[in-house]
């Protein structure tokens, strides 16, 4: 396999179904799909700009105007879920499910789009494109965060992105709402962890009194000063949590998994002014990550 080349043939076997095709449409045939969608891989996995893709895949504009498609049609999404669906029919996904943050810087090509400070986040209509563009300024400067959570093996079950300085509890309820497996055969969408971890961050009332709605198992634990207030209110200040440190030690897998997806360079640091492609370069690897299991 050479360095152009990330799927193998069983692979893109498995996704090529999936993808649009442009047969009964006007206009152009489309160029071969693998071509394309391997130049839209290396550009993320290189950070590139987007006219230095080498000549073997094709014409640059027609890798990112393919890109900018399939980011808007939720195609990546779709694959993505069918991989879920596959593999909790296999009983291969790990319910113990891990949330985290991380925060990529923003380089100067991705945020010199005019962009509304405070407008409606990208969770809340996935591929149209949010009016501040999931740019915000953190104390690193301007940035990006991904909202991640995965299942006990560190794979991606559900990913969202917002500005730098979002919150993280406040993020919570989203990122929990997100995890959606589709059953193969029909029927309700598995939205159940049978466990949640998450840190410090993560620790508030609201979100406990969420798990606890969804007969979900809460493994987060209580920061200093929430053990405190609780103690000084005595009798009122309710009961101690509920902690179970040796199943939290799994929380390591979110982790390891942004160390994963910070192995492409387009994902570590985000050149895309689109929230909209950004976030599709994320939904690439992660269908990438769950076609190599």
């Amino acid at each position: 396999m050479s360095r152009f080349q990330v799927f193998t043939d069983e692979q893109w076997a498995r996704i090529q179904p999936m993808l649009p095709s442009s047969d009964g449409q006007r206009g152009r045939p489309f160029r071969d799909h693998r071509q394309v969608v391997e130049g839209i891989v290396y550009r993320y996995r290189c950070g590139i700009a987007w006219r230095d893709l080498p000549a073997a895949f094709g014409p640059w504009q027609t890798v990112w105007k393919r890109h900018r498609r399939l980011s808007a049609d939720g195609t990546w999404d779709r694959i993505h879920a069918a991989l879920l669906a596959e593999a909790d029919a296999a009983g291969r996904i790990d319910w113990t499910v891990s949330v985290d943050s991380t925060i990529n810087r923003a380089h100067q090509h991705a945020a010199n789009l005019p962009r509304a400070t405070g407008g409606p986040a990208n969770y809340r209509k996935l591929h149209e494109e949010p009016s501040d563009h999931a740019v915000g300024r953190s104390r690193g400067g301007l940035s990006t965060k991904i909202h991640h959570a995965c299942d006990g093996k560190g794979r991606p079950l559900a990913f969202l992105i917002g500005p730098g300085q979002g919150s993280d509890s406040r993020m919570f309820p989203h990122i929990i709402d997100a995890v959606r497996v589709p059953r193969p055969g029909g029927g309700r969408d598995r939205t159940r962890p049978d466990a949640v971890l998450g840190d410090k961050a993560y620790s508030s009332r609201a979100n406990r009194e969420l798990l606890r709605a969804r007969k979900i198992r809460a493994v987060i634990p209580e920061p200093g000063d929430q053990i405190a207030n609780r103690k000084r209110r005595g009798s009122r200040g309710g009961r101690p949590v509920n902690f179970d440190a040796e199943t939290y030690k799994g929380r390591a897998a979110v982790e390891q998994s942004f160390n994963l997806f910070k192995q492409w360079r387009g994902i570590a640091t985000r050149y895309d002014k689109l929230a909209l492609t950004y976030r599709a370069g994320i939904a690439l690897y992660a269908c990438l990550i769950w076609l190599r299991q």
